[in-house]
């Protein structure tokens, strides 16, 4: 089953359809789909798609000719194996140089491992000989720090040459929850809050009996395909995993300043921006700051916080018996069970930032959104804020995921909160917006259709 992905198959539609060679550069870290995504846009179009590994170059080259004879002779012993890169992509311009051809070089990275100057290679050939044809030709790549030397950077032999490029990001949740149509909208959300967007993650689950059963079967027990999940992602990217990795429990364990996150991974300060820096670039470490900053770069007093959704959970509840040969899946499944709802309120946040934008293409909203973030200061923290686009007015958001409706203790709690934050930001409030797994009292509704307030419950939520 394909989901979504309808702006990324059109973007590269466009690019297909048009009357010149493309260069297409595809990234985004592993597991987020790109290669089903690409397989998916070839569909019923002449193509060549190699997925690349780290064989060694004679053994890549032979591979890549019978793909080729396959793909273009319906015979992969049509062709004699091709003597080095160069020679291939002289003979697909020739095949392209009258008819649109499709060639995909999926994990691009690993091609470069084995033979370093084929970026050279190509931007030659293509300065040269392939921008005058009709080819398609697409790099794709799991490892961002490769691409952005080799494809994307300034430096890149290939910078300069690629006509469209897109980072392909995880699922938002209103497509993630797409994967599992026959759940409850409150099994959903607990499965973004596990999960996160990964395509990969979220197919897997489809096939278990709720979340607890999913969680039991994939990620607690050793045989489980998603046990040793991040040890696996940071080696196939990192040199030095082991360092990484330390970041990344600092930061499952609270820490989020710079110096706690050193302190507790061992490293100095010195070092410690190279790691953090590198694991951004990933996608699985954020640097946040308060919405209303608007320099976050030159901001100082921002947190780093673990992006990726899986890996919090994974840090909070599989690392700390990952290497106890004495704790069984079923107690630890046991500790899940009492603390998900608790661990499925922070990702809550998360869905009612997002769903800000999903309210202003609904026309639900004041005025078109600018910036939507979280805000604090002090003991002051607010879940959701969204801004318009001059700054002066805000919408505050209040997200709630417990057994209980939102009662008006919550409203006031909210409003106190408001006039801190016009206190200390000069910008005006002009209303709230107050996201509920259990929907709301009596007084609350009254209220909020006297005040203007905006009420999203579960069910809204989801059909948003």
């Amino acid at each position: 089953m394909f989901i979504n992905r309808e702006r990324e198959l059109q973007v590269l539609e466009e690019r297909y359809r048009s009357s010149q060679a493309e260069f297409f550069v595809l990234y985004g870290r592993r597991r987020v789909g790109k290669t089903e995504l690409l397989r998916q846009f070839c569909r019923g179009k002449p193509h060549v798609f190699f997925v690349a590994d780290l064989s060694e170059e004679t053994w890549a080259l032979r591979s890549f000719t019978r793909e080729v004879s396959r793909a273009l002779f319906n015979n992969p012993e049509r062709l004699p194996p091709f003597e080095n890169w160069e020679q291939a992509f002289r003979f697909l311009a020739g095949y392209a140089e009258s008819q649109r051809l499709v060639v995909v070089l999926d994990e691009f990275p690993y091609l470069v491992d084995i033979q370093p100057a084929l970026p050279s290679i190509l931007q030659r050939l293509w300065d040269e000989l392939l921008k005058h044809t009709k080819i398609m030709l697409v790099l794709s790549g799991s490892h961002i720090g490769m691409m952005e030397k080799h494809v994307l950077g300034h430096r890149a032999p290939l910078y300069g040459r690629r006509t469209a490029q897109w980072q392909l990001k995880p699922f938002a949740f209103w497509d993630a929850q797409k994967f599992f149509p026959e759940w409850s909208p409150e099994e959903r959300v607990r499965a973004f809050a596990v999960l996160g967007g990964m395509p990969m993650y979220l197919r897997l689950f489809q096939s278990a009996d709720g979340v607890l059963d999913g969680i039991a079967r994939f990620i607690l027990r050793p045989e489980g395909l998603l046990y040793d999940e991040p040890h696996f992602l940071l080696r196939q990217e990192l040199r030095e995993p082991g360092r990484y990795f330390a970041v990344l429990e600092a930061l499952a364990s609270g820490r989020t300043r710079r110096n706690e996150i050193g302190q507790r991974a061992r490293i100095s300060s010195q070092s410690l921006p190279f790691y953090l820096s590198k694991l951004q670039e990933m996608d699985l470490v954020e640097y946040v700051v308060p919405v209303t900053v608007r320099q976050p770069h030159k901001f100082r007093k921002g947190l780093y916080r673990l992006k990726d959704h899986f890996l919090r959970f994974w840090f909070r509840f599989v690392y700390p018996y990952r290497f106890s040969g004495t704790v069984s899946p079923e107690v630890v499944l046991n500790q899940v069970r009492q603390h998900l709802d608790e661990f499925t309120s922070w990702a809550f946040e998360d869905v009612a930032r997002a769903a800000f934008w999903r309210l202003a293409e609904k026309d639900r909203l004041p005025w078109p959104l600018a910036r939507v973030g979280s805000w604090w200061k002090r003991e002051v923290e607010i879940d959701a804020v969204a801004l318009n686009a001059e700054g002066t007015e805000a919408l505050l958001g209040e997200a709630k995921w417990t057994r209980q409706p939102v009662d008006i203790r919550v409203v006031g709690d909210l409003q106190r909160k408001a006039e801190n934050f016009t206190q200390d930001t000069g910008i005006r409030v002009r209303s709230l917006v107050l996201f509920s797994r259990s929907g709301f009292t009596p007084g609350v509704q009254a209220a909020a259709q006297e005040q203007g307030w905006l009420l999203v419950d579960l069910d809204t939520l989801v059909e948003l």
